[in-house]
């Protein structure tokens, strides 16, 4: 029987990085996280994983060191260190307060923890906007460049993409920055294995022989049942629908796809004072054969045909959530502050699984197989990634002629 291998998660919210690695065969021994709803729907998927894991909310009360006594590991034992920190502070779309903002500073507890353990491998979710975050010296991108800094300070060498959830098979657009700082060398990144239908081939490969299309709505959601109203018996769970009938009001007419904003054919009244330029995704439509805008903590999206929020387990779905992936906490029908998440928010704040669990299969292969395997492993990867961008600039380097492009890609066409 293969071993599983450990990992410490912080910042777990609702177990959206490890489910994904659990499949990916990792056995989360400790989690952290703040909010009481999530912490619950944490808990309990835990429990229906027969997973024993010790479980604690404030990643800042615990000493890392005194943790690793207790787990009872030694420096560099523990396999996977990860965790996704609140993103608020380096959002484009919040008030990028970055390392003024205490929540921003939450981001180097990963440091700090791999400080204490010298895991093996170290796995870190945020938004795009740390690529640019200033920090406390007002230099651009000066946040990311101190994470890097202090992790190589530590031995470990580091990688970070944007990588895109549609592009592995989740029905979502949704653009987030991994880093994987490892101790054993750099970590490349998988290759996309999905694609929008827009793009039919790259350097004379066909998409529908490599990959497959995006992962839409209708794919995710449509044989859902209709959902229930709030205070009746749930036959699925978290198909709940909160809607205020106002709401349903200002939704009707909406075509899919589309914002009330730019609506100008509806009343005033019911537009209000919606910009046509800034509002895009309030009272926003999802498009059935299209992948979901991305999921977002202070709105929800409309169904595509439905006069009607898209319930949390439509918001699950189109996170690639199992149907057996049960929230708890309250459903509420407005967006605002609040001190508990929600269960939209809730499903916002979460990383997809599944493209967790392709980073996790992608960190076993490269760090954690037989190394006789790994070279070839590595260079497979390497020639997928030249597939992927395309050759004109690797040709013109090695000085090839179109012909021996054209030979080329047809060989690789038919590895």
């Amino acid at each position: 029987m293969t071993r599983r291998r450990t990992s410490i998660s912080l910042f777990s919210g609702i177990a959206g990085l490890d489910s994904g690695l659990h499949k990916a065969g990792f056995e989360t021994i400790f989690c952290a996280e703040i909010d009481p709803n999530a912490r619950a729907t944490l808990k309990l998927w835990l429990s229906e994983q027969k997973i024993e894991s010790v479980v604690t909310s404030d990643v800042t009360q615990v000493n890392p060191h005194h943790l690793r006594r207790d787990l009872r590991l030694v420096p560099g034992e523990l396999d996977l260190l990860v965790g996704g920190s609140p993103c608020q502070s380096f959002s484009v779309i919040g008030k990028r307060d970055s390392l003024v903002d205490e929540r921003g500073l939450l981001l180097f507890q990963m440091v700090r923890y791999a400080e204490a353990f010298m895991p093996k491998v170290v796995l870190i979710e945020q938004v795009k906007g740390l690529k640019s975050a200033q920090c406390l010296k007002k230099k651009k991108g000066g946040v990311l460049e101190n994470l890097v800094r202090n992790f190589q300070n530590l031995g470990y060498t580091v990688s970070y993409e944007v990588l895109r959830a549609a592009d592995f098979g989740v029905p979502q657009i949704r653009d987030r920055l991994f880093l994987v700082a490892s101790l054993e060398g750099k970590f490349l990144f998988p290759q996309p294995t999905h694609f929008p239908g827009t793009r039919t081939e790259v350097c004379g490969i066909s998409f529908d022989k490599q990959l497959n299309p995006y992962k839409t709505v209708y794919n995710a959601i449509h044989d859902l049942p209709k959902p229930i109203l709030k205070g009746q018996t749930e036959y699925i769970s978290n198909h709940v629908d909160v809607t205020p009938n106002r709401d349903r009001e200002r939704i009707n007419g909406v075509p899919e796809g589309e914002c009330l904003a730019r609506q100008f054919h509806l009343p005033l009244e019911q537009r209000q004072r919606l910009n046509p330029k800034k509002d895009t995704t309030k009272f926003r439509r999802l498009a059935w054969h299209e992948p979901s805008l991305t999921l977002r903590g202070g709105e929800v999206f409309y169904h595509p045909s439905e006069n009607r929020y898209l319930t949390p387990r439509e918001c699950l779905r189109l996170h690639g959530f199992s149907d057996t992936h049960v929230l708890v906490g309250p459903i509420r029908g407005r967006s605002g502050s609040v001190k508990t998440l929600d269960q939209h928010r809730l499903v916002a704040n979460a990383v997809p699984p599944l493209l967790a669990e392709v980073l996790g299969k992608s960190i076993v292969s490269q760090f954690f197989e037989d190394k006789r395997h790994t070279c070839a492993k590595r260079c497979l990867i390497v020639l997928s990634s030249t597939i992927a961008i395309g050759l004109p600039k690797i040709s013109k380097t090695l000085g090839m002629n179109s012909d021996s492009e054209s030979l080329l890609c047809s060989k690789l066409n038919h590895t």
